[in-house]
C-alpha cells in the first residue's frame, strides 16, 4: 500500500458519531450548525476500527452526484476523483487498517447556497501493525439543496508536512 493511498484514505475520518438528528431538531439549527453536522457525518461514516465495514451508501447520500474528493500530494500534484473513486481506492484500506480522524477546528463561511469550510484534523491508523498519525486540513465546499439540506460538492485536502505545519489558529486546543 502506498503512502498516497494511505493519505487519501485517512484524510476524511473522525470518531463515529450519530448522523444528524430529527427533522425538527435540524430545522432549529443555524446554517453553520447544519454544515458542521454534515462535516461531522462525513468524518464519522468513514471512521472505525480494523475490520469494521463502512456505510458507503450513507456516504454517497452526503455528496452531490458530481462531487470530487482530491488531495494535494507531497509533490504538489492533485490526485483523487469521484465519491465512487474514493470508495474503490480507499474503502479496502479503511477496513483493513482502521483509523479515526477528528476535527480540530472548523472554519465555516456561508454565502447564499454556497458554503466553504476549512476543517483541520488529527488522525490515527495502523500500518503494518504499527500505529501512525497525521494532521492536515480538509477544504469542504457545500451546496444547499432545494429542500434545505447541505451536500458536499468537493473536498480538497493536504496533510501537514515539512514546511507545511498547521496554522496556529487551526491546531485546536490541547487536551
Amino acid at each position: 500500500m502506498t503512502i498516497r493511498t494511505i493519505a487519501a484514505a485517512i484524510a476524511l475520518a473522525s470518531p463515529a458519531l450519530v448522523f444528524a438528528g430529527t427533522a425538527d431538531h435540524h430545522a432549529e439549527m443555524t446554517e453553520e450548525q447544519k454544515i458542521e453536522q454534515v462535516i461531522t457525518d462525513v468524518y464519522a461514516v468513514i471512521s472505525g476500527p480494523i475490520g469494521q465495514e463502512r456505510d458507503f451508501d450513507a456516504m454517497r447520500a452526503m455528496f452531490t452526484e458530481d462531487a470530487r474528493l482530491q488531495m494535494i500530494a507531497p509533490d504538489n500534484s492533485v490526485r483523487g476523483g469521484t465519491v465512487e473513486d474514493y470508495i474503490a481506492s480507499s474503502g479496502p484500506f479503511l477496513v483493513q487498517n482502521g483509523f479515526t480522524e477528528s476535527a480540530l477546528v472548523n472554519r465555516i463561511e456561508v454565502h447564499g447556497d454556497l458554503a466553504q469550510a476549512w476543517s483541520s484534523y488529527s488522525g490515527t491508523f495502523t500500518q503494518n501493525g504499527e500505529p501512525r498519525s497525521l494532521r492536515g486540513i480538509n477544504s469542504f465546499q457545500l451546496v444547499r439543496q432545494a429542500d434545505g439540506r447541505w451536500l458536499v460538492h468537493s473536498i480538497l485536502w493536504q496533510h501537514e508536512g515539512p514546511g507545511r505545519p498547521l496554522p496556529a489558529d487551526m491546531e485546536g486546543s490541547a487536551e
